[in-house]
């Protein structure tokens, strides 16, 4: 154990988080966060969507020390996840997705806690083994952008990411409470100004106002979060996006020459690029669970990244993803059955009508029957049901 002053300390404890990968680290506080009324006010008013989790842990989030008490410093890190793989515009009839960057390669949680239980392992041999510390990396109730920019990382965009002026905002951000008092940095002031790129190139006008996100109409949200059917009225807006979205970033002036990350977990996994979406139809459960192994892309299920698949081609117009669709209909999961009648039906050639057709006549539950009843229009599913009872009687 090494005796020194905290600002000492301090400067030790930065150079060993970059010298473990960490390329931004900064020193706050353990107080209230600044927004807490906002955020406060933001799940009050709905924005959250079905993200319970957030409304749980609402006080821990706005009063850390409610039960964290023997905290009396945060150390924010940031970690590069960019890699330099275009987004290139699919040409109608193609049939390849967009899968969000940071989940390209393994999940960052483990990699990232790793790293901050390093740290905190060096910190204890700089002071001491009784020195109490814990690590967070989107695993509990913490506003990581509000302590990060705190502790002079970067500033809350417009976007609502945390944007640093000379690195931009693709980062994964952690946290490390510690037991100590530390002297903390300052934070950074707001540089967006006038720019408002980022909330005009919102393809669902899911920014109700700067700095104010509604998440229901969040791209991310729809495809990661959102956990039952997509609104039919946000699914002609989500274009390609199966997993995440990324435009409010890529449309920043601030990540226009930013530096790709040299981190080997996080360059892209075979198929995870600009996948081609067709295969993805036929994962079964165990062929999901082996793909994405170690993958964020697990979080939404097989369910959710197989609807978010099916809504994709269907806005792609594909024909030649009928046959996976229609296959899809079969599906023992009744979200992938209704989602697949949603691009069955907006793609609307006569194979994917008469598929339709065939498939309300077996459907049981209730909510893909009536996809598949909308998607093949209202008409022509009632004729369907008028010929049946011909047949086969009340």
């Amino acid at each position: 154990m090494v005796s020194q002053s905290p600002e000492g300390l301090v400067r030790g404890i930065k150079e060993e988080a970059r010298r473990v990968g960490f390329e931004l680290v900064g020193i706050s506080s353990i107080a209230d966060p600044l927004h807490e009324e906002s955020f406060a006010d933001w799940l009050r008013l709905g924005y959250a969507g079905e993200m319970a989790y957030l409304t749980r842990t609402e006080e821990a989030r706005r009063h850390p020390g409610s039960w964290l008490p023997w905290a009396r410093s945060v150390v924010s890190v940031a970690m590069n996840y960019y890699t330099p793989f275009p987004r290139e515009t699919a040409p109608p009839g193609t049939t390849r997705g967009w899968i969000s960057r940071y989940a390209w390669g393994d999940d960052y949680h483990t990699l990232l806690e790793r790293r901050l239980d390093s740290l905190l392992a060096w910190i204890r041999g700089e002071v001491g083994e009784t020195v109490q510390g814990r690590a967070y990396v989107d695993t509990g109730p913490v506003l990581e952008r509000e302590f990060s920019g705190r502790a002079g990382i970067g500033w809350i965009g417009k976007n609502t990411h945390l944007i640093s002026p000379k690195r931009g905002s693709w980062f994964f951000l952690g946290e490390l409470f510690l037991g100590l008092e530390l002297p903390p940095d300052r934070s950074i002031r707001d540089r967006c100004g006038s720019c408002d790129l980022c909330l005009k190139a919102c393809p669902t006008n899911a920014f109700v106002g700067p700095y104010r996100l509604d998440a229901r109409r969040c791209i991310s949200y729809l495809t990661i979060e959102l956990k039952g059917s997509i609104p039919v009225e946000m699914r002609p807006l989500m274009g390609d996006h199966v997993f995440g979205c990324d435009i409010c970033q890529e449309v920043c002036p601030y990540n226009a020459k930013v530096t790709p990350s040299e981190e080997p977990a996080f360059q892209p996994r075979d198929g995870l690029y600009a996948p081609e979406l067709i295969p993805l139809l036929s994962l079964t459960e165990e062929g999901f669970r082996r793909r994405f192994k170690g993958s964020a892309i697990k979080r939404p299920k097989r369910r959710g990244f197989l609807r978010n698949v099916a809504v994709a081609l269907g806005n792609l117009g594909a024909v030649e993803a009928v046959p996976a669709l229609v296959r899809a209909l079969l599906d023992p999961d009744p979200l992938v059955r209704g989602h697949a009648a949603w691009a069955l039906g907006r793609i609307g050639i006569d194979k994917a009508r008469a598929a339709l057709a065939e498939a309300i006549q077996r459907e049981t539950d209730p909510e893909a029957k009536a996809e598949m009843e909308q998607a093949l229009g209202r008409e022509e599913a009632e004729g369907i049901m008028e010929s049946r009872l011909s047949v086969f009687g009340p």
